[in-house]
């Protein structure tokens, strides 16, 4: 196998482009690949860790804007669910832009792009400014979640199969880590008794870093090419709206509590913005985590199962926040709470495993092998990641919506709570309904004459 070229681009194409790139080959992978994918990894993960940064930046404004804004718990609420809603939408295009563009190119544009909603947000935040200012200037911050699809696209093409799991979780859990550490830094400007332009100021330097070393280390694979027919595809397949539907419950989960965590903290229990910025953050950081640990999991015991014990684990972590809130204990809250965050990263780790290795599968049962299965399912997967990342974000916004609506009718969360669980419940059963249980099925048909070949699953 040749080693890829990185010849100079044609000229309507500028940038570091690699011609030729077969990662499912391990002579290649050993050879070139790998320490070529890894380098782009690493780059990507600090993109999109700054990204999510800039996404969740509202999580921890709202706790700097006390009386003198004039905001109601229900006004940061919905802030907060608007700036999630622009967030998902924004992935669809994201995912594309990668072919478009290439990944590379497109890291770079995307990290430039974030100055836009940071340089505003450092010029409104003041007493005085309209509840329509800040929402408007909250929408622009959305853009930062897109980063997530265009970097979990770029890393898909660059790692083999059975590396994916791995690759993809480190991927979105340096992503997702932004989340505590811009709360870790605002809880230090909090304490020091600065004031929200503090933090601003701080990541704007950071935004052009991310962009510059993208710029001079991260490369564009010629192969990935804009290939509207696999979203279509995509579309149509019904496994990308049941994963969509999972991913809902993890990612969606841990988007929506990383923004609420601290508003339900100082609504429902009285505790002062620096209070709860001191255990906002561990929520999110040990979700984040333990991302790329769902995901090694998923390699090696199939994401289905992982995924499928996992949201056993959430019900019965909301569970438990549901007696703490009815009980008002604050320490049970809070550990059930991180508890739950802890699951959330773990279950991202592993649906997004499940997504290669079913379309894989498909390949498999499409009589594709080899090279050419492994190009149908990364064609497949790579377009459904945007579509299922745009749609379990805006379970983010189903969670902040359902807290605003929780507190505006009960004056606490507890109603969001059960709310959630049933939700729990109604992805364990998806999970195991079409995921595990065809395989049982497909076992004990086998032995009958007219049985038809099932495809299986359960190692995806």
């Amino acid at each position: 196998m040749t080693a890829p070229s990185t010849a100079p681009a044609p000229p309507s194409r500028g940038g570091r482009w690699i011609q030729q790139w077969d990662p499912e080959d391990e002579t290649f992978w050993k050879e070139t690949g790998e320490k070529v994918a890894k380098r782009n990894l690493l780059f990507s993960v600090l993109s999109e860790h700054i990204g999510f940064s800039v996404w969740t930046m509202w999580s921890v404004l709202v706790l700097f804007m006390g009386p003198e804004y004039g905001l109601t718990p229900a006004d940061k609420f919905l802030l907060t669910s608007m700036v999630t809603l622009v967030g998902a939408v924004v992935r669809v295009p994201y995912t594309f832009a990668v072919a478009i563009f290439g990944g590379r190119n497109w890291t770079i544009i995307s990290a430039s792009l974030l100055l836009v909603p940071t340089v505003a947000a450092f010029a409104v935040m003041k007493p005085g400014t309209s509840f329509n200012t800040f929402l408007l200037v909250g929408l622009l911050a959305g853009i930062g979640g897109g980063n997530f699809a265009s970097s979990m696209t770029n890393i898909n093409a660059f790692f083999p199969l059975r590396k994916k799991g791995w690759a993809l979780g480190l991927n979105a859990g340096g992503g997702n880590i932004g989340v505590p550490v811009i709360q870790l830094i605002a809880l230090a400007i909090i304490g020091a008794s600065g004031g929200p332009r503090v933090l601003l100021g701080i990541y704007i330097p950071l935004i052009l870093v991310a962009a510059v070393l993208s710029s001079l280390f991260m490369d564009n694979i010629e192969n990935v090419k804009n290939d509207t027919g696999a979203a279509k595809d995509a579309a149509k397949d019904g496994h990308t709206w049941i994963m969509s539907f999972l991913y809902i419950g993890t990612f969606g989960s841990f988007i929506g509590y990383s923004f609420a965590f601290g508003q339900v903290l100082t609504n429902q229990f009285g505790r002062t913005p620096l209070e709860a910025a001191y255990v906002t953050f561990i929520g999110p950081l040990l979700g984040s985590l333990i991302r790329p640990v769902g995901g090694a999991l998923a390699d090696k015991y199939g994401g289905a199962k992982i995924t499928l014990y996992n949201y056993v684990g959430m019900g019965a972590a909301t569970a438990v926040l549901i007696a703490a809130s009815m009980q008002k204990s604050l320490g049970l809250f809070t550990v059930a709470f991180v508890v739950l965050f802890v699951l959330s990263g773990l279950g991202n780790g592993s649906t997004f495993k499940m997504i290669p290795g079913i379309f894989h599968t498909k390949a498999l049962g499409k009589g594709l092998e080899g090279e050419e299965a492994a190009a149908y399912g990364r064609r497949l997967s790579g377009a459904s990641m945007g579509l299922i990342g745009a749609v379990g974000a805006l379970g983010g916004v189903g969670i902040n919506l359902a807290f605003r609506q929780s507190f505006l009718s009960y004056g606490s969360g507890t109603g969001a709570f059960v709310a959630f669980l049933a939700f729990y419940a109604a992805c364990f059963a998806v999970t195991w309904a079409v995921y595990l249980r065809r395989t049982a099925a497909q076992g004990q048909a086998s032995t009958a004459a007219e049985a038809k070949p099932q495809l299986s699953y359960a190692e995806v």
